[in-house]
């Protein structure tokens, strides 16, 4: 890198998975780094909190590309504590949990965030997750946005974690959301195919961008309210925020998404719940599984006039 002092925005790319892993901020010659960036790490957690080191190759983001360098960063990673959280798994078998998140729950802990987690909640109900898959992550196939609320698959071995994983991969997965948004979109269904990736002028959001990934969302109307419309969403594609971004940008935002969409003064998180999840479990059998709006969305539609179709 010819110009070290130069700040901007990075991305991580772990050298072993080659994934992107998050944002840091690059300081000067001696590579010096703010951690900001959640990534799995191997380690024991012997201790309550412990101190890794980890090499990367850094890519700085401004309007030039300069050159890949090898730095070693060092992060202190918090540790995993179980909390009980039963009431949230609707299925379970000696393979699979099916659960239904609720809204403000973080999926895994990071730093920062190392407690109240789902993977806290997970190692208490099924302390051998632990044994296998990412450390951070125990078997975690996919994810929801901290403030969507709804169902989520999680493994209890490695064999029921890739056998998931495959299916997501393949796209076999059903997944079906509802969603509030501003306006009364018309017509009452269709597709949405743009291609998503990280905002340009902003890498922490994302944003449909021409080099982005491909992403397809799939709207139908389910009722209209009042100036808002109420929408039954399937996804094949499961890129970070897909929905929301996608609707934002088509001029129809998700009503109290603070990101991409219309605050509300009487709405704390964004109107948006995976109510429905459909694969095969491990004996091949397909089953599908739903779960009701909480009460905050519940009574939130409440409050809107039926307007009809």
């Amino acid at each position: 890198m010819t110009n070290n002092n130069d700040k901007g925005s990075i991305f991580l790319r772990n050298i072993e998975r080659g994934k992107q892993e998050g944002l840091i901020t690059f300081t000067d010659d001696n590579a010096r780094i703010t951690y900001h960036c959640s990534r799995e790490y191997s380690t024991s957690f012997k201790n309550p909190e412990e101190t890794v080191r980890a090499s990367y190759f850094v890519e700085l983001v401004l309007d030039y590309q300069y050159p890949q360098k090898q730095i070693d960063i060092e992060v202190t990673v918090p540790r995993r504590t179980p909390e009980d959280r039963a009431d949230i798994v609707i299925y379970e078998d000696d393979d699979l949990l099916v659960l239904c998140k609720p809204a403000g729950l973080v999926v895994h802990p990071s730093p920062g965030h190392t407690a109240h987690t789902l993977v806290n909640a997970l190692l208490a109900r099924c302390p051998d997750l632990a044994s296998f898959g990412d450390t951070m992550r125990p078997g975690i196939v996919h994810r929801l946005d901290r403030d969507t609320s709804g169902l989520m698959i999680v493994a209890k071995n490695s064999r029921a974690q890739q056998y998931l994983m495959n299916q997501f991969k393949v796209r076999s997965v059903t997944k079906g959301y509802l969603a509030l948004v501003k306006g009364k979109l018309t017509p009452g269904e269709g597709i949405i195919d743009a291609p998503l990736g990280r905002d340009p002028s902003n890498r922490k959001r994302m944003a449909v961008v021409t080099a982005g990934r491909q992403a397809r969302t799939r709207f139908k109307v389910k009722e209209y309210l009042d100036g808002y419309t109420l929408l039954d969403i399937t996804t094949k594609t499961g890129r970070t925020h897909q929905i929301r971004v996608h609707l934002s940008a088509i001029g129809y935002p998700v009503v109290g998404d603070a990101e991409y969409g219309v605050r509300s003064p009487y709405l704390k998180r964004q109107f948006l719940h995976a109510y429905r999840l459909g694969f095969r479990l491990i004996d091949g059998q397909y089953r599908e599984f739903s779960c009701e709006l909480p009460p905050d969305l519940k009574g939130f539609l409440a409050s809107l006039s039926r307007t009809g179709h």
